[in-house]
């Protein structure tokens, strides 16, 4: 079975958690978009590993980790986070495999990103400010330089042509600035050196993989909410975090994927600017807040919380066509005397159950909302659904009943092991397959 893990809602939901724990069933882990905007936690025995970049099965010994032409590469965040991995006993070693057809995220890019988040005021997106969008813009507008551009044939002049003509022109953009072309042209041909021997064909290698008898995790970043086609455009990021970009951003066929889990909080947050119908301000906003620890792994900016959306998370089951949920921080709701879920919205005096495409008319919107009873018991570590609360069951079956997808896969708790996984779900099945 090759199965994607993406979000299904505005990211943030515990990608990175559920990858690591399916890993074991998989011999390859290929990340499909996005840059190190990204922020892939996992706890294992105590220990907290951060992931930009790297794909979250690099923590399992001999499991390849990919990372895809559609991903945007920063040099320089990729090897600190291959430093801090081997400085906390993860080797890479030759289990590191990038594409060649990777865009570059260079020095100018981040100085971009910067500038123009400046001069949107306050319609600014609230980006990482990493470089990613402009890297992207790029990509599109057919000036980017790709990994593979950095193995440099004998004569040729195309990188350091490449190197001056943009840096050059970003100069002329930013202003205030004199960036020297010479000196990031021979910080690449350095970096070239250590990231040479990562560097292939990553279609040749899934396709060779999967013909082999090998089976893929793709991993997607961000969420479906966020995506640039799919998501609340303008407020979103700069890739295809839906299952369409695990097709273009690793070069791979519809058929090479079996299935596709989405990734969703029993609640809701998001970072940056944008619509978000459900978002709780004053007492219970800060409560799951504090209590969920929800701050940005990237960038430490605390999260807008809210109640779960069933709306946003149909839509991501549709154009995912998820087969099931893997619902994380049930234990973030602990001792909440009632809970409410999003079923519908009430927009200009009509309801609706459908995510509206226009900004306004979502930003407009009032969610209708279904009244849940909370538990007193505790739901943290427990590995038996069985095991858990009866209002806790009770609040996941209606959890599924507005979502219209089973919750297969359940995370009580921030370590690997503090998960259910239902012995009736698909989830199961896939991994004994």
């Amino acid at each position: 079975m090759n199965i994607a893990v993406l979000g299904a809602q505005w990211g943030d939901e515990g990608k990175g958690k559920i990858v690591d724990l399916m890993t074991p069933r998989f011999d390859v882990v290929a990340r499909y978009q996005g840059g190190h905007n990204a922020g892939h936690t996992v706890y294992v025995r105590g220990q907290k590993y951060v992931l930009h970049l790297i794909p979250s099965g690099i923590l399992h010994a001999g499991v390849v980790c990919v990372i895809g032409n559609g991903v945007v590469v920063d040099p320089a965040a990729l090897f600190a986070e291959v430093d801090m991995l081997a400085g906390l006993g993860i080797a890479v070693g030759d289990r590191l495999i990038v594409s060649d057809k990777a865009h570059l995220i260079l020095p100018y890019h981040r100085e971009l990103d910067v500038l123009s988040e400046a001069r949107r005021g306050e319609r600014k997106i609230g980006t990482t400010a990493r470089g990613i969008g402009p890297a992207y813009e790029d990509k599109i507008g057919r000036r980017g330089i790709r990994v593979g551009d950095l193995a440099e044939h004998p004569g040729s002049t195309a990188l350091a042509d490449a190197v001056r003509e943009n840096v050059t022109t970003r100069n002329r953009l930013v202003g205030n600035t004199d960036m020297d072309w010479q000196k990031v042209l021979g910080d690449l041909r350095s970096a070239w050196k250590r990231l040479g021997p990562w560097v292939r064909d990553v279609s040749l290698v899934l396709d060779e993989a999967r013909k082999a008898g090998k089976s893929v995790l793709y991993e997607g970043a961000q969420g479906t909410l966020l995506d640039i086609d799919h998501g609340t455009y303008p407020y979103v990021t700069s890739s295809n975090g839906t299952i369409g970009g695990a097709l273009t951003g690793l070069g791979i066929g519809p058929k090479a994927i079996d299935g596709v889990l989405g990734v969703a909080k029993a609640y809701l947050t998001r970072v940056g600017e944008g619509p978000l119908p459900t978002e709780l301000d004053g007492e219970m906003g800060n409560r799951l807040r504090e209590t969920g620890q929800e701050y940005g792994a990237s960038t430490g900016r605390p999260r807008r919380c809210g109640w779960y959306d069933a709306v946003a998370v149909r839509y991501a089951v549709r154009v995912n066509g998820l087969d099931a949920l893997a619902l994380t921080k049930l234990d973030v709701l602990d001792g909440i005397e009632s809970i409410e879920i999003c079923t519908a919205y009430r927009c200009g005096g009509r309801t609706i159950t459908e995510l509206p495409s226009d900004l306004a008319q979502l930003a407009a919107c009032e969610p209708v909302y279904e009244r849940v009873p909370g538990w007193q018991g505790t739901t943290r570590g427990v590995r038996r659904y069985a095991d858990l609360p009866a209002g806790a069951r009770r609040y996941i079956e209606s959890l599924e009943a507005a979502s219209g997808v089973p919750a297969a896969l359940i995370s009580t708790g921030s370590d690997r092991e503090d998960t259910i996984v239902r012995d009736d779900g698909i989830v199961a099945a896939w991994l004994k397959r």
